[in-house]
């Protein structure tokens, strides 16, 4: 079981990767959605550095979307309906910092006493995570050559503590050219629904994330949330200074040969 060693910043310790463990690969319901090429990224990279992650098929959703807007008795049902798909997993790999989040962290908000419900929870990892902290690799042999700006979206770095692990695989990729980003820690303004109740606030607060981004001088923004990336790109195409900026999830720029 992972543990959470502090409360901030936050530290995990992992228990050591076996080749015999089983490992499954859970793709959040957005990414499923509109951004398969993501979850095709994550498989091949996975399979590249020796693991072949299962795909459970009645998998669903986590239940953040109904945690996060108060309907705590609907996420119960989901996160049954998750832990039924993937208790019999030593590893939950998870391309988003968000969904992982939920799984490892507010799951116990749920179940504070269900064990069963609590032991698949902590087997879910980020993608990045599991690359760099359980199989220790920070080199997956990719190629990009353009200048690339990274996002880490809330979740992800104030839940999980996943800020050096991204930018490591970064670095690592052959001709790319990282920019930092100013104000990084900032939060892109999406927040799943906070995004939906409070548009005019969530929409202001992805503007002034695309300013910076623009000032990182990259012509790429990655990051490990889909999410983000869906809404930072829908601001993006209403700016005409930024239509030469992509938005890619990290898998999509590991997965790359030249």
């Amino acid at each position: 079981m992972i543990q959470r060693l502090h409360s901030a910043p936050p530290k995990w310790d992992y228990p050591e990767f076996r080749h015999s463990d089983r490992v499954a690969l859970f793709i959040p319901c957005y990414m499923d959605q509109f951004y398969p090429t993501v979850g095709r990224a994550v498989l091949e990279t996975l399979q590249r550095v020796g693991v072949s992650p299962k795909f459970p098929p009645t998998q669903t959703c986590c239940g953040q979307p109904a945690f996060n807007s108060g309907y705590w008795d609907e996420a119960r049902r989901v996160v049954r309906s998750f832990v039924e798909a993937f208790e019999f997993y030593d590893w939950v790999v998870c391309p988003s910092g968000s969904c992982t989040a939920m799984c490892r962290v507010f799951f116990g908000h749920l179940f504070p006493n269900d064990e069963r419900i609590l032991h698949v929870g902590a087997r879910v990892v980020e993608y990045s995570e599991f690359l760099v902290n359980v199989l220790k690799i920070t080199d997956l042999g990719a190629v990009f050559p353009h200048k690339v700006t990274l996002h880490i979206g809330c979740h992800g770095r104030r839940e999980l503590g996943i800020v050096e692990q991204p930018v490591e695989l970064l670095k690592n990729v052959r001709n790319l050219e990282y920019c930092e980003l100013p104000q990084m820690e900032d939060c892109c303004g999406f927040g799943g629904t906070f995004s939906v109740k409070f548009p005019d606030i969530s929409i202001d607060m992805g503007k002034t994330k695309c300013r910076n981004v623009l000032q990182s001088g990259a012509a790429v923004l990655a990051s490990i949330d889909s999410s983000c990336l869906m809404h930072l790109g829908g601001v993006m195409q209403y700016l005409p200074e930024m239509k030469h900026v992509r938005a890619l999830h990290l898998a999509e720029i590991l997965n790359c040969r030249d």
